[in-house]
């Protein structure tokens, strides 16, 4: 049978060619490849940092929703739950209940941490910048903002 891949390779290797291709198999070797990255800027916060990204947000919009804090780092409403849940506990944010919303709050703690979460987002985009190019870090950000909203619809 033919190979429609490559005739010349062994079928062995054209077994996995498909792999170099395959959206879900590189936005996920990408993906791991960042958040490796990430965290280890972001370890001199203590946070991972999806919870520092959460801070930020926070803290640049004191009550804030829980449903708009969701919205805007594409979490599921269980998840933010969790993840405010464990901030609270380290007494970074609070919640204040105002009839049926949940409105989050930095608290002092949480404030006086977002300067070195800055530092490390900084560190972050440095690095991949570094690695990448100013110029193929903003367009390859830029392309991902377009596709992952295509997919999203």
């Amino acid at each position: 049978m033919n190979n429609p891949l490559n005739d010349d390779m062994p079928a062995s290797q054209n077994d996995e060619a498909f792999l170099r291709d395959c959206l879900f198999f590189n936005a996920n070797r990408l993906s791991r490849a960042v958040t490796k990255m990430a965290e280890e800027q972001f370890a001199q916060t203590g946070l991972s940092p999806m919870y520092g990204y959460l801070i930020r947000i926070v803290n640049g919009s004191p009550g804030i929703t829980q449903k708009l804090l969701a919205e805007k780092l594409y979490i599921t409403p269980s998840t933010l739950t969790r993840f405010i849940d464990k901030l609270e506990t380290k007494n970074l944010v609070e919640r204040k209940v105002q009839g049926k919303t949940v409105l989050v709050y930095p608290t002092e703690k949480g404030n006086a941490l977002v300067p070195r979460i800055r530092d490390a987002s900084k560190a972050f985009k440095a690095e991949y910048e570094n690695l990448l190019g100013k110029a193929a870090a903003d367009l390859l950000s830029a392309e991902l903002v377009k596709t992952s909203a295509l997919m999203e619809e």
